[in-house]
């Protein structure tokens, strides 16, 4: 595998993201969950294609910073921009539509971004369970599980391990989210 490209999209990524925070009490650095997208992409997903590895560390830079498809496209190459624009929310829809249209879109994935969709949606349940956003109530985060259920029980079997991955962080996530109901 030439891992070239995979280096200066995480380079890329984390200058991108460089200010930006997850919304967790351990308030850790964004790019460390591009790193595990892309980490769980390769060794649940069971890939190491470049592209599909590069796009999981960019899967976000569109929709959180000031980064544009067309420079994603520039620098990466048409497969790149394609993955991370299936990835990619509208930012200025409403949250409710935003997820709506993630819903509406599982279905028709490409199968590398139903990759990337799942171990999206496993990273930010892992952060769920373990370091929610500290403002977020019981419900706020029962709601979100929820809804992550649902985009996820709409993705397109990927033939990977990622199936079971969620389904094993799901549960953590609804334990964890249980105990803080009580």
């Amino acid at each position: 595998m030439d891992d070239r490209l995979i280096w200066k999209a995480l380079q890329f990524a984390a200058e991108a993201h460089r200010h930006q925070h997850r919304k967790g009490a351990d308030r850790s650095p964004y790019i460390n969950h591009c790193i595990e997208v892309a980490h769980r992409i390769r060794i649940e997903g069971g890939t190491d294609d470049p592209e599909i590895l590069a796009a999981a560390l960019l899967h976000d830079v569109v929709e959180d910073t000031p980064v544009t498809l067309e420079e994603v496209g520039a620098l990466f190459g048409l497969r790149v921009q394609g993955l991370v624009d299936e990835m990619s929310d509208d930012m200025n829809l409403s949250s409710a539509e935003r997820k709506q249209l993630q819903e509406n879109h599982a279905p028709g994935l490409s199968p590398d971004a139903r990759l990337l969709k799942l171990a999206d949606k496993i990273a930010n349940l892992e952060a769920l369970a373990t370091v929610p956003p500290i403002h977020w109530s019981a419900e706020r985060q029962q709601a979100y599980l929820d809804w992550a259920c649902r985009v996820a029980s709409r993705v397109p079997d990927t033939g990977t391990a990622l199936e079971q991955s969620f389904e094993e962080i799901r549960q953590k996530a609804q334990d964890a989210i249980d105990r803080r109901k009580n």
